[in-house]
């Protein structure tokens, strides 16, 4: 109401007078509708990707699915010594993310000298970028993005071996379910001559950024082949002429009396905790340990793979030469 000094008078009530303040807007827009909504821009890039044939929108479309059934079309792989290494066994590389701060070394110059030489793309970015693309990883500076990588066939690694007169080591990781004891196993293989490693393809870890990043570049080197049954891959090895050996705890025999290091040889190595499975170690010709001062304790497997194959190697090397 206005007040009673004013020179119009009073007023009382609306009397129809604020009919025009109280219309409304109508009914609130679907969010598609709306220009600034996600769900809007989604539909107009859809629409966008329809008139172009809909190729967009049906690799968008599989990239989703894909990302909801794990697949991955990358990696980025962090540390200096991987990314080095990767270089250098010309893996396909997209992208080569370098810190804005970082201290110069020998590897870096190294990563520099190939980016140049591929005609690599560089990226600077901050610490805080890589540290999100590596997934709070230690990255030491410096990342690259791979494609996803690319697993072998199991009769492969025999190929490999034979092809280039070699007598056959092969190393498979029953029920290993942690990238980084992958990881490790990869930088012991490579260390000892391996010429590759079986995974089961199921219920096991795969090559991923953890495992790029423990093997020290060793996985640019060591073909990783996936069965779809190990119990058959071993039986397939033994029908080459491969000895299959099993490392496990309480095994009769110790690693480093083993006679047959020096004939073609599958090494099979059981996680931590369940050892190797019930299959796998019937399938085994033998059984052999790794002596250790107590008996409550236990070795990562990781570190018994790396025992395992220098005891190996030794044998190989001391049969050579003598």
């Amino acid at each position: 109401m206005r007040k009673p000094g004013s020179k119009k008078g009073a007023r009382v009530g609306t009397g129809g007078h604020g009919r025009q303040a109280l219309e409304g807007r109508g009914p609130t827009p679907k969010a598609e509708d709306r220009p600034y909504h996600p769900a809007a821009k989604r539909k107009a890039s859809s629409e966008r990707d329809a008139g172009k044939g809909g190729r967009g929108g049906q690799g968008r479309s599989q990239n989703r699915s894909q990302g909801r059934s794990g697949a991955k079309s990358h990696e980025i792989v962090g540390g200096r010594n991987s990314v080095v290494e990767a270089l250098r066994a010309d893996i396909p590389v997209s992208t080569v993310y370098l810190s804005s701060r970082i201290d110069s070394d020998d590897r870096i110059r190294d990563i520099l000298r190939e980016v140049t030489a591929r005609s690599l793309p560089l990226l600077e970015v901050s610490k805080a970028e890589l540290d999100r693309l590596t997934d709070g990883g230690v990255h030491q500076g410096v990342a690259i993005q791979v494609p996803a990588y690319s697993y072998a066939e199991p009769e492969a690694l025999l190929d490999l071996a034979t092809g280039n007169g070699r007598t056959p080591l092969i190393v498979a990781l029953d029920g290993i379910t942690d990238p980084r004891n992958l990881g490790a196993a990869l930088r012991s293989a490579g260390a000892f001559g391996v010429d590759g490693l079986v995974v089961p393809q199921r219920r096991a870890a795969g090559v991923t950024a953890s495992a790029w990043k423990v093997s020290a570049g060793a996985a640019a080197r060591i073909p990783v082949a996936r069965a779809t049954n190990l119990v058959r891959a071993l039986e397939m090895y033994k029908e080459a002429g491969c000895f299959v050996v099993g490392l496990d705890g309480d095994g009769p025999t110790e690693i480093g009396d083993l006679d047959l290091a020096g004939d073609p040889l599958v090494l099979v190595l059981g996680s931590e905790g369940k050892g190797l499975g019930r299959l796998v170690r019937e399938t085994c010709d033998l059984i052999v340990s790794i002596p250790i001062a107590a008996s409550t304790e236990s070795l990562n497997a990781g570190t018994a793979i790396g025992i395992a194959l220098y005891e190996v190697a030794r044998k190989r090397r001391d049969a050579a030469s003598a």
